[in-house]
């Protein structure tokens, strides 16, 4: 096998024609280099010698094809990332949740997916800030997910190194994690509030009733008929006055979707009114 990998203008449509079908990730001619660099890495990890006996092994094989996906995946995160957005979370949205679900009579419990988890920073800061700010009588549930295999076994384990740490408050790290000598170690009230699971964006995650999602600079990813479909399955999965947060850079704006645009003291986010 040679030192490169070299597309085709055949092959790099036919790879980024697959991965699209796949996951909903766009690779553009602008982006060819990262997917050729990619796929380097995963052809002599596996002892593959061509690029054409590759795409047969991921195209037949799921577990194969898990793999390169989470290959071509970029996971870029950590505690408390926007923190404006949780800012919004704790002075906004809990509360008007709380006053919705009280009014309803239904039981005190908040349902939030943190999608496009990463290696578990969002959903373990979403849990620690809930611990915090929630009345004793409610609980929480969160369902992490991610199409990376290898950033949900890192998230799973829930232990950071030292530089892993830094945006995090000096009261959160003493009361939610356990100093050990590879870093951090998220304690197990915590860790246990959390459930991850891998799940591709591509389809209906079979939630129904969420009252929060976190889908930060994944859509990034996707082209504009991407987008819409991943959007509107979170409709489905959300319930009536529901929030959804997404990246900074990312908008719904031009996308015909039912969520309706919220600005707060805060931060901007998305809500389902009905």
């Amino acid at each position: 096998m040679t030192d490169t990998v070299f597309l085709s203008d055949a092959d790099f449509d036919r790879y980024r024609e697959f991965i699209y079908q796949e996951s909903g990730i766009t690779f553009t001619p602008a982006n060819r280099s990262i997917l050729e660099s990619r796929l380097k890495e995963q052809l002599r990890s596996k002892g593959i010698d061509s690029v054409r006996n590759y795409f047969t092994s991921i195209t037949t094989d799921k577990e194969e094809l898990k793999g390169f996906l989470d290959s071509i995946t970029t996971n870029l995160t950590r505690f408390f990332r926007n923190q404006p957005h949780f800012d919004a979370l704790e002075k906004f949205v809990v509360p008007e949740l709380i006053n919705k679900i009280k009014k309803g009579g239904a039981s005190n419990t908040l349902r939030i997916w943190s999608a496009g988890c990463s290696t578990g920073e969002e959903p373990y800061t979403i849990a620690m800030l809930l611990t915090e700010i929630l009345p004793p009588s409610w609980k929480f549930d969160i369902l992490a997910s991610d199409i990376s295999l290898k950033c949900l076994m890192s998230a799973k384990e829930g232990l950071y190194t030292d530089s892993k740490i830094e945006g995090i408050p000096q009261n959160y790290l003493s009361k939610y994690f356990d100093k050990v000598a590879e870093g951090y170690k998220i304690r197990p009230d915590i860790h246990s509030r959390v459930k991850f699971d891998y799940h591709n964006l591509k389809h209906d995650s079979g939630q129904r009733g969420l009252d929060v999602v976190f889908c930060r600079n994944v859509i990034i990813y996707f082209d504009e008929a991407a987008q819409a479909a991943v959007i509107n399955r979170f409709w489905d999965a959300m319930a009536p006055k529901s929030f959804l947060f997404i990246g900074h850079s990312e908008s719904l704006f031009g996308m015909d979707t039912k969520f309706e645009f919220l600005k707060t003291e805060w931060a901007t986010l998305y809500r389902k009114s009905m």
